[in-house]
């Protein structure tokens, strides 16, 4: 089962690459810049970047001097990510497959490993996180960043809904309370939990995404107005739809 769904995600992401890039909620320096604070890797650590996309988070920590083993399961998001941090040399490396593969496990231990945006598209959220762990050396750090859902189970439901129907690779989004319970689940300590806000734009996010649903369907369904933490539709005098979004960046130390 999981094959057909890594397949399926290297499909969607290859063709979501040049718009995916392009996306402010993924280029935003200022966000970015935030992370590579929030994350607090020793300085010079080298780190696995579980799920690396184009390299923009990858491109980030390379310029704050870190070294940067990335893995991605798409051919287009591993070959723009090579181009766009070939500055940093011998630094930066990017290999196409996941952090199960017997190639990554080969460069562990690392001395910390991150992700973002990726916990949403994987099967078994602490699987994906163990492995993390397991390929970090004692002492090394774990930092996460991912969109959040509501506490309520019916709202988060409907969050989900709306998010596969906008894009088929989309598993479901967490609260921030069940994602410090996965760092505590997988054994990392000194956890710490920072939130932020950010924006979507409607037509933005869905005409990059891999669509279950026509856009008109989400777009009337959005607009119900329910008050979704995370998640909260705002319709703007244009005719445009602005969403209210919030997430997380979690931190934790391998003992």
């Amino acid at each position: 089962m999981s094959g057909n769904h890594d397949e399926a995600l290297a499909r969607a992401f290859d063709g979501q690459a040049p718009d995916f890039e392009r996306a402010p909620v993924q280029s935003d320096l200022a966000a970015l810049e935030r992370l590579v604070q929030a994350a607090d890797f020793p300085k010079g650590a080298r780190l696995l970047d579980a799920g690396c996309g184009p390299g923009l988070v990858g491109a980030a920590f390379l310029r704050a001097g870190f070294r940067v083993v990335g893995v991605d399961l798409s051919p287009e998001m591993i070959e723009r990510a090579r181009a766009r941090c070939a500055f940093a040399g011998e630094a930066a490396q990017f290999l196409l497959g996941n952090i199960h593969d017997t190639d990554v496990e080969a460069l562990a231990p690392f001395d910390g490993a991150y992700s973002r945006y990726v916990l949403h598209h994987v099967l078994d959220p602490r699987a994906f996180l163990k492995r993390q762990v397991e390929l970090v050396r004692s002492g090394g750090i774990v930092v996460l960043s991912d969109h959040l859902t509501d506490p309520d189970p019916d709202l988060a439901r409907w969050h989900r809904e709306l998010e596969t129907a906008r894009d088929a690779t989309h598993t479901r989004n967490l609260t921030g309370g069940e994602i410090v319970d996965l760092f505590a689940e997988v054994g990392l300590v000194d956890i710490r939990l920072v939130e932020e806000d950010f924006h979507l734009d409607f037509d933005e996010w869905f005409d990059r995404g891999t669509p279950r649903k026509p856009k008109a369907e989400v777009r009337e369904e959005l607009l119900r107005g329910l008050n979704v933490r995370g998640f909260r539709a705002r319709a703007l005098d244009d005719g445009s739809i602005h969403v209210d979004c919030v997430r997380a960046i979690v931190r934790g130390r391998k003992p």
